[in-house]
């Protein structure tokens, strides 16, 4: 999880101000606006709690997504080691995305307003004292997350959690299944397991899968959650699509797809290594100890 923050944290930081920013324009524009104005370390705001918080997240839902297919294994075949059919991988993608949200979207929501917090606000008219467009709103993560929740309460932390759902539940299907199916396809025949090169493509080729799709419902997430900065400009996530399909028409919902694709593939490829990996030498040393 951690290698996966590293990895992808610069390219997300492009791919929230694409989706919720002003003017930036294209992918490349983006990059060489936010290195001349922030320098390298603007690709890198907002990155200390989502990596702070990986190892938790990450390990509750792979947990979660390979315990609910044991589960259903024993239910259907009386053995939890058997190999789950489509279905139940389904299933378990399903269950995994719902726990996601209830971690990962106050994460999500500080590192999007620390992310944002210094893009120019364009509305005319408006009075933002004591907060000065361009200028931090939050001193780091604690105080983003200390100060959203003094001031909007548990429904504020939870900010975008709808939009995140509609992402995360059919996005996981999209994340768990393709990397199982390329997996089996990948690893040569007698192997018991799959090999380090396997994962590491499985893993890429379902992580840009998975992200390309769920950009629609990301865009929606990322501008909700950076939605507060300053003002908050939607209702709901309903409010949200609508108003930013009046405003900027079909094409907005797929802004950043292209940042989402490529980032998916090393923060995946990444996150699955770092987790079968992991899992190998674990098994290993309990061989070990209790042969």
């Amino acid at each position: 999880g951690t290698a996966s923050v590293v990895v992808g944290h610069p390219l997300d930081t492009i791919k929230t101000r694409l989706q919720a920013g002003q003017g930036y324009g294209n992918t490349l524009n983006c990059v060489l606006t936010v290195y001349r104005n922030e320098s390298v370390a603007g690709f890198f705001k907002g990155m200390s709690f989502p990596l702070a918080s990986i190892a938790v997240y990450s390990s509750v839902v792979f947990g979660v997504f390979s315990n609910t297919q044991r589960l259903l294994s024993q239910l259907r075949h009386g053995d939890p080691s058997h190999a789950p059919v489509l279905a139940d991988m389904a299933l378990a993608s399903v269950v995994a995305g719902f726990v996601s949200v209830g971690i990962g979207s106050p994460v999500e929501l500080v590192k999007i307003r620390l992310q944002m917090q210094t893009q120019p606000y364009i509305e005319a008219n408006i009075k933002l004292k004591p907060t000065v467009p361009g200028f931090p709103v939050y001193q780091g993560p604690i105080h983003c997350f200390r100060t959203v929740l003094q001031k909007e309460g548990i429904a504020g932390i939870y900010r975008g959690a709808g939009a995140m759902l509609l992402r995360d539940v059919p996005g996981y299907c999209l994340y768990f299944i393709p990397y199982t199916f390329f997996c089996g396809w990948i690893t040569p025949d007698g192997c018991i397991s799959p090999t380090p090169s396997s994962v590491w493509l499985a893993g890429g080729v379902a992580g840009a899968i998975s992200w390309g799709t769920a950009t629609p419902m990301d865009v929606v997430k990322s501008r909700l959650q950076a939605d507060g900065v300053y003002l908050n400009k939607y209702k709901g996530t309903l409010d949200c699509i609508l108003q930013s399909y009046q405003h900027e028409g079909l094409k907005v919902f797929f802004r950043g797809i292209t940042v989402n694709a490529v980032r998916g593939f090393p923060t995946s490829a990444a996150m699955f290594l770092g987790y079968e990996l992991s899992l190998k030498a674990m098994k290993r040393d309990q061989t070990e100890t209790n042969p």
